[in-house]
């Protein structure tokens, strides 16, 4: 076989993967993205609710920030779809993967923050701040669990699992 020939087929090799993680990758971001859109839909329309002319300056501080973070987040998680569209056809699928996997990665960071500080605000004034910086702790603490930990405990010990399943 020619080099040329070897290095398309390995160029095929790298556009297969890359289409199968580019396709894996749409199907999470989805899922996140409908749910920070209604998240921050909600939070947009706090804002004109009578209650909220009561706040005191350290909800409404907290009410910012949670926007905030909620409008990033919700940029980061969009932001892949937006870059395929300008790279479409540049034949850099495996460049926009890399780059729409540490999206996706921020965009997860984001809405662990927007999340706890939604849960920060909503519990402060549910159940004072004692019990919401408790309840935001544990909360957090089991995101990062579930979204850090535990993906970096099943990567190392993968091959174990490889084997138990043979």
């Amino acid at each position: 076989m020619a080099d040329g020939e070897q290095e398309g087929e390995h160029r095929g090799d790298a556009d297969s993967r890359a289409d199968r993680r580019w396709a894996e990758l749409l199907q999470e971001v989805r899922v996140a993205q409908t749910g920070v859109q209604i998240l921050l839909g909600f939070l947009l329309s706090v804002a004109f609710t009578p209650r909220f002319a009561r706040l005191g300056d350290f909800d409404r501080t907290v009410y910012v920030i949670t926007v905030v973070l909620g409008a990033a987040t919700t940029g980061a998680l969009i932001a892949p779809v937006s870059v395929h569209r300008m790279l479409s056809g540049h034949r850099l699928k495996p460049e926009l993967v890399h780059m729409a996997a540490r999206l996706t990665t921020v965009g997860m960071l984001l809405l662990a923050l927007t999340l706890g500080s939604t849960l920060l605000l909503l519990l402060h004034v549910a159940a004072g701040l004692t019990t919401a910086c408790w309840v935001v702790a544990a909360v957090t603490a089991w995101y990062a669990l579930c979204w850090l930990l535990l993906p970096v405990w099943i990567r190392r010990h993968a091959e174990r699992f490889r084997t138990d399943r043979r």
